[in-house]
Parts: C-alpha cells; sequence; structure tokens
C-alpha cells in the first residue's frame, strides 16, 4: 500500500512538471511571434475621427403632403372608401356614397444616414389621412405642415470635375438636420462660393402631422 502511494505521488510531480515545461514553451511561442510581427500587436488600436459629428442611423421622418380629388364609394360602418383607390378613411363628415370628398395624403421616408453622411432613402407610398368636403379647407389645413424659410447653412466646399472638357461643379452644404447634400451649380456660383463658410438657402420644412415637433428640412434653392 505505502509503495502505491509513493507511485500515484511520484505520478502527480512528473505530470506537474510537464504541465510547467509546455506553458513556458507556449509563452514563449508567443513572444517570439509578438517580436516578429509588430503590426498585429498594433492592429487592436482603432482610430476614431472627431472631426464630423455624423448623425448615424435610422429615422423615420416626413416627407410630402398632397390634396387629391375624390368620390366617396362603399360605406362600411362608421368608414368609407374613397375611389378610384378605394383607401379606407373614417367617414367623420356624415358623407353619403357619390360625394365629392378632397384627401390629404401623407408620404414619409426611412432615411438611414451613413458614416460618410451619405443617406440612403426609401419613401413610403401615399397615404389618405383626412378627407375635407372642399379644396381651400383641404389646403388651410396642411399650410403649416410645409413652410419654406430662408436661412444660412455650412457649406462644407465646392469642386469642379472635368470629361472631354466639359466642366461642371458642385457645391456641398449641410443642412440644419445634419445631413449633407450635394448640389450642381454654375461657374458663376461656384467661383462666388468658393471662399465662403456659410451660404443662405431656401428650405423647405415637413412637419409631421400627429406630432409637429419631429419635420424634415429638404432643399429648395439658392437664396443669394
Amino acid at each position: 500500500m505505502k509503495q502505491k502511494q509513493k507511485l500515484d505521488l511520484r505520478t502527480k510531480k512528473i505530470l506537474i512538471a510537464l504541465g510547467v515545461g509546455i506553458a513556458l514553451v507556449f509563452l514563449f511561442v508567443v513572444f517570439m511571434n509578438s517580436e516578429d510581427d509588430p503590426v498585429n500587436s498594433s492592429s487592436l488600436a482603432v482610430p476614431v475621427s472627431t472631426e464630423v459629428e455624423s448623425p448615424t442611423g435610422q429615422e423615420n421622418l416626413p416627407w410630402d403632403y398632397r390634396v387629391v380629388e375624390g368620390k366617396v364609394g362603399d360605406l362600411i360602418g362608421d368608414d368609407m372608401t374613397i375611389l378610384p383607390d378605394n383607401d379606407m378613411l373614417t367617414n367623420d363628415d356624415n358623407y353619403a356614397t357619390g360625394d365629392q370628398v378632397w384627401i390629404v395624403q401623407f408620404m414619409s421616408a426611412e432615411m438611414t444616414t451613413r458614416d460618410d453622411l451619405r443617406n440612403d432613402i426609401h419613401l413610403s407610398k401615399w397615404e389618405s389621412i383626412k378627407s375635407y368636403r372642399t379644396k381651400e379647407a383641404a389646403d388651410t389645413d396642411i399650410r403649416d405642415l410645409k413652410v419654406n424659410i430662408t436661412t444660412d447653412v455650412d457649406l462644407v466646399g465646392v469642386y469642379k470635375t472635368e470629361l472631354d472638357g466639359k466642366f461642371r461643379q458642385f457645391a456641398i452644404v449641410k443642412l440644419p438636420s445634419g445631413h449633407v447634400i450635394k448640389q450642381p451649380i454654375d461657374e458663376a456660383r461656384y467661383t462666388n462660393f468658393k471662399d465662403k463658410k456659410q451660404v443662405k438657402v431656401t428650405l423647405e420644412e415637413v412637419h409631421d402631422f400627429a406630432k409637429y415637433d419631429l419635420a424634415m428640412a429638404k432643399f429648395r434653392g439658392w437664396a443669394d
């Protein structure tokens, strides 16, 4: 029995020694690789640019409104269909089949801003949201939802391209929302913009009908 216990103790010592030796060999190999390949040792350092604060991410924004003419079709409970597209709306003004109506329709945009500040935009289909007995009433109701304003925006820069002896000029501006857009410009405006940091533009602010503070500013032209 004592001899067996001695053998077990000797076996344990041998196994421990082997484990320590393998660990030392492994550490030596890792050390040699790190010395031979300095690129690997620095590959975990990721450069971060703080020059531009990018509004990256996905947003659902109001895009546009329009007023279209329609006619009441079928009455279904408290709802009605609007011809010719059979859009379903609440019959909130006691309309009868055959009545002429004016419909406010809404379009939204799913906008994804990438790291390079370029926008991927997917537009929804037109959605009927409210009916009116006159076009004047419909136009009045959306007047404050689409507002033209004149304001100064940051000019990111201008540049010129040439192909087969023909030149094209472009200006890049940053809108108040943070989105960056590019617009073609003529030679005179290119010369005028070259040394400017800001330029005056006309924007169309489209507000969400359910949440007015949610708005999309769209470029509508140069104001200077």
